[in-house]
């Protein structure tokens, strides 16, 4: 077993690439299974199952704000490939990805089950920049240089969907 001092960069290439790949097709699947549903609302609808329905439009709807903040994490993951360099070359966080780094530091926990890739991102970023740092960063606590995207929270927020999105979409089905 061979002891590492410090970020191994490789590594963490490797899986932003992953991630992103990873990414895409949860991304993709999800938005499949969504796509089935809707037609199951629309059977519910027509049977007078109005209370069954609003439950799947709900579920239907968190699985597209999972879709939308697993886009954001995609585009996050491809900023740090984009700019690796300043990860390596950089001894603290440079404030072009600090949204990015800080973002998914958030969201590696959060994510863990459909996102394998994130811990070890996250592992590596706490190497890189320290573990009182990565700790501030999952618990949302950074005002600078950044903290993790309002957008993303939002999106992998637990609580229900607004009830006008529920009863639009349901009409919608």
């Amino acid at each position: 077993m061979s002891i590492s001092w410090g970020a191994q960069y490789p590594k963490l290439k490797t899986n932003l690439r992953l991630a992103i790949n990873r990414l895409k097709l949860m991304g993709k699947k999800k938005t499949e299974m969504a796509m089935k549903a809707r037609t199951e609302i629309a059977d519910y609808i027509s049977a007078n199952k109005a209370d069954r329905a609003r439950i799947r439009v709900e579920h239907i709807i968190r699985e597209d704000y999972l879709v939308e903040a697993f886009e954001i994490l995609e585009m996050y993951c491809d900023l740090l490939l984009a700019r690796f360099g300043l990860i390596e070359q950089m001894k603290t966080l440079d404030d072009g990805i600090a949204e990015a780094v800080i973002s998914i530091m958030w969201a590696a926990p959060r994510l863990a089950t459909d996102i394998a890739e994130f811990k070890t991102i996250s592992d590596q970023l706490t190497i890189k920049y320290g573990k009182p740092f990565a700790e501030a960063a999952r618990a949302n606590q950074l005002e600078f240089p950044a903290k993790v995207s309002p957008k993303l929270i939002s999106k992998l927020s637990v609580s229900a969907p607004p009830k006008v999105l529920v009863e639009r979409f349901a009409i919608l089905s």
